[in-house]
């Protein structure tokens, strides 16, 4: 190839290369895509949400009233056992003989009391055909009367006897479910041997929540629904209840009480909610969290909150323009309800805010917005 060739060839490739670049760099970037969403006008429930402990609607602890030992269990640990259901016996060898002793004294008291009449039957006649002394009569009829005195007493002890015999036999006294006993056959017990009984039982037909709610709270809710005559009775409000995995029980409840006081120490009121609990998935001691309704914002302009962003006091959005263009906007914020704010000035129903993220665009560039969905009452329960 001769040289002059040789250079004709590199000029073009020059002269081709050149031309392409100068083609690209004339061709036009394409509009970035954002993410936008309508700004809302709804009425917006507020819902609170407080950590609590489950209780049986009667817990109740099983504690011998004597001391002895433990002869007898007759039930199953963590069945259900029905009231009046023999639970424990314990050695009443004692206690029995003690009845017998008694029964033995209400029938020589009667015994007594039998001869003593009689006495009194043949005295009387006696007396009044003068054969005998008014004072024979007299103290004829005071050992009659105090033969019945003896009858009374003695059957006064036979009674208490058998009472103190029906402590030796422990039964249920509720239908409910019994936990693990503390004591086996042939354990010592007495009636403070173990502080807190020798089992318990729940009746877990109910189950009861309990809460602590602030005080500022409290009275927000109570003056709201007492005031306002839209609003329902407070002990009717309805409750969720979300389990310690995060799924939310199948049954409503309802509130149901509050404590007569606010505790000092921790500035709450104690609150109580009840739930059927017909398939028997609560337990007693469970901390789970209770949600309800505690407020509502009427015709708000709602926006979610990342399309919010915040710098200290300074709260801004970038809303969408007629030309596809974004409009940095200050706006003022007012509550804000689960994952929304509600704009108090700035934006109006319908306004387009662009949700931006971390990435930088400016007010000059035309976006392709992609209109998002969301729910407002979904993102409104804390």
């Amino acid at each position: 190839m001769s040289s002059n060739l040789f250079w004709w060839l590199i000029a073009g490739i020059l002269i081709t290369g050149g031309s392409c670049k100068e083609d690209e760099s004339t061709k036009t970037a394409p509009s970035p895509v954002v993410n936008v969403v309508s700004v809302g006008k709804e009425n917006l429930p507020v819902y609170s949400e407080y950590v609590g402990q489950t209780y049986g609607l009667s817990d109740i602890t099983i504690q011998p009233r004597i001391e002895g030992w433990i002869t007898g269990m007759y039930f199953k640990e963590g069945s259900l056992v029905q009231k009046g259901s023999l639970l424990y016996t314990i050695d009443d060898v004692t206690t029995v003989n003690q009845v017998d002793e008694a029964k033995a004294q209400v029938a020589s008291a009667q015994t007594s009391l039998v001869k003593n009449k009689a006495d009194l039957d043949r005295v009387r006649p006696l007396t009044e055909m003068n054969a005998l002394s008014l004072r024979d009569l007299d103290a004829s009829v005071a050992s009659y009367e105090a033969a019945k005195n003896q009858v009374t007493v003695a059957e006064a002890r036979l009674a208490n006897a058998k009472v103190q015999l029906s402590y030796f036999k422990m039964t249920a006294p509720i239908t409910g479910i019994i936990g693990i006993s503390k004591v086996q056959v042939g354990d010592y017990v007495s009636r403070t041997s173990l502080q807190n009984g020798i089992n318990q039982m729940s009746s877990l037909g109910e189950v009861r929540v309990r809460f602590p709610v602030s005080e500022n709270d409290y009275l927000v809710f109570i003056r709201r629904y007492k005031k306002d005559p839209k609003a329902s009775n407070f002990y009717s409000i309805p409750v969720e209840l979300i389990l310690g995995d995060g799924t939310v029980f199948g049954e409503k409840g309802n509130l149901q009480l509050t404590n007569r006081q606010i505790d000092p120490t921790t500035g709450s009121i104690l609150v109580q909610a009840i739930f059927k609990n017909e398939q028997g998935i609560l337990r007693p001691g469970q901390y789970v969290r209770v949600r309800f309704q505690t407020d509502e914002f009427n015709n708000a302009v709602v926006v979610p909150q990342q399309a919010v962003n915040q710098m200290q006091d300074i709260y801004q959005v970038f809303l969408l323009t007629d030309s596809n263009k974004i409009k940095p906007t200050i706006i003022k914020t007012g509550a804000r309800v689960g994952s929304n704010w509600i704009v108090q000035q700035g934006l109006k129903e319908g306004d387009k805010v662009a949700i931006l993220g971390s990435r930088s665009i400016t007010p000059a560039m035309v976006v392709k917005p992609v209109e998002m969905k969301w729910d407002y009452d979904s993102t409104s329960k804390n």
